[in-house]
């Protein structure tokens, strides 16, 4: 964890984006790390556990961090949640809560109100087209006699 909160830190100060550090842990070796980039690369995905968890995917060589544990130096997004609930690590652990970040200006109670809502209630407008269409593709997967499921 300390060195989630280092890497947080060391954000803070280059300026490449918000103070948020995470690291990924398979049997005691850090195996992948990220702070967050969303200002350096103009990319709002670019969070601290989404950087961490590509570089341990990269190096581990697969798309899922089973047996693997994640220290975040702050309690994870919406988005960060979501992607830890695919990538299966087995443990999360984070320091500062949702609420410390809401304090400083990172509020993601939004989006939690925005996805509980039913879908043509949301303030982002969404709409369903070409459905029919869109189901090839998933007919074509669900007959992939080869695929890898996930």
């Amino acid at each position: 964890m300390r060195r989630a909160i280092e890497l947080s830190l060391q954000n803070v100060h280059s300026g490449n984006g918000g103070p948020f550090g995470a690291l990924v842990v398979k049997d005691d070796e850090i195996v992948g790390e990220g702070a967050n980039q969303v200002l350096a690369t103009n990319d709002p995905s670019a969070h601290a556990e989404v950087i961490a968890i590509r570089a341990a995917c990269r190096k581990l060589k697969t798309f899922q961090l089973t047996g693997c544990e994640i220290y975040t130096s702050c309690e994870p997004c919406p988005m960060c949640m979501g992607l830890i609930y695919w990538a299966r690590p087995k443990n999360v652990y984070y320091a500062n809560t949702a609420a410390d970040a809401a304090r400083i200006g990172f509020d993601d109670a939004f989006i939690y109100q925005e996805l509980a809502k039913p879908t043509l209630k949301r303030s982002v407008r969404m709409q369903q087209l070409l459905r029919e269409e869109a189901l090839a593709a998933f007919k074509a997967w669900e007959q992939k006699p080869d695929k890898i499921p996930y």
